[in-house]
């Protein structure tokens, strides 16, 4: 009987982890710190450092277009999109929000913090002019956290206080979650905790406690949900890259609890997550600075598949290809099963 179970096991094993690398290229070089990407016609659009935001064509990569949204040299490391128009805010103060009409690529600012604590970790549209923008907390435990309806409508929402030293990670754009009209936000430093709200008026909060790792510099620094039930968190410490317990936890119910995977069997400190497209939560990506790896089993287990440095955020372009951008680069990673 343990004969037979150790090699059904062995054969499950192979069949998690049956996915190769078929290619892996990349297709932009520049001195830039990607941090944010988005998708919308065929192209990688990204943000990063020096004001630089730009697109590289998913057909034919050679073709590509930079500009810069300021004569500032501002770190972006957001990047969200409706139907028309891509959003973008720098984390220092002051703080420009800018808007890029996708059909001509003329920006605007349409509002600016010049609070001295303004830091935006993560900002998205939920639909024309309609968007959740969020910095780090006061020093009362209140955060700038804007909703926006308008170009010219404003309104801090009543948004639940946070612990002392709780705040969050401006881990490209990442910390924040949204299925149809629920949202949920992820916190790190002294407690890692999830936030979660829904669209519909009147607007409520819910707040969750984890049992994921929490420091000064470790936490929750990228959430995905694959529908209203199913998510993943994965963080740790960027200043203890190797790291790897209690860093990675899933829900089954909407972010109410969390259970905690593979702690002390993962590749360390991760910076972003990203759910397979239509596998219900079953497959995931993630990236750290240090590795890239994959979950065939709900986040339970999972196998680091290359020891690419310097990569911050990834994104499912189809069932088969991942895009990866981070330090003076974007790759393309097709993926074979």
């Amino acid at each position: 009987m343990k004969e037979i179970f150790t090699l059904l096991f062995s054969t499950v094993s192979l069949l998690v982890f049956s996915q190769k690398i078929e290619s892996f290229e990349t297709i932009l070089n520049d001195k830039i710190s990607i941090r944010a990407i988005e998708l919308y016609d065929n192209k990688i659009w990204y943000s990063g450092t020096e004001s630089k935001f730009g697109f590289v064509d998913l057909k034919d990569n050679k073709t590509q277009k930079q500009i810069k949204l300021s004569e500032k040299k501002l770190q972006f490391r957001t990047l969200t999109q409706d139907n028309d128009t891509f959003y973008a805010i720098n984390i220092e103060s002051p703080a420009y929000f800018f808007k890029i009409d996708k059909r001509t690529l003329k920006s605007e600012i349409f509002n600016t913090d010049s609070s001295k604590i303004a830091f935006y970790d993560s900002f998205i549209i939920h639909s024309k002019n309609v968007g959740l923008a969020i910095s780090d907390p006061h020093e009362d435990g209140v955060p700038n956290f804007f909703n926006f309806h308008n170009s010219n409508n404003y309104e801090v929402l009543n948004y639940p206080k946070y612990n002392k030293g709780e705040a969050h990670f401006a881990a490209s754009n990442s910390n924040i979650s949204m299925y149809k009209d629920l949202v949920w936000i992820a916190t790190g430093g002294t407690v890692s905790r999830i936030f979660k709200f829904g669209w519909k008026y009147p607007l409520y909060w819910e707040v969750f406690d984890t049992p994921f790792v929490q420091g000064k510099s470790a936490g929750i620094y990228s959430i995905d949900f694959a529908n209203q039930n199913f998510g993943v968190a994965v963080g740790g410490d960027y200043t203890k890259q190797e790291a790897n317990v209690n860093n990675i936890a899933t829900t089954n119910n909407g972010g109410k609890t969390w259970q905690i995977q593979a702690s002390g069997k993962n590749a360390g400190y991760t910076t972003c997550v990203k759910i397979k497209p239509n596998s219900k939560g079953k497959e995931m990506i993630s990236v750290g600075d240090q590795h890239i790896s994959y979950s065939s089993d709900f986040g339970k287990t999972w196998k680091k598949i290359s020891d690419e440095k310097g990569f911050y955020v990834c994104k499912w372009v189809d069932g088969n290809t991942v895009v990866f951008a981070g330090k003076d680069k974007i790759s393309l990673m097709k993926l074979k099963f």
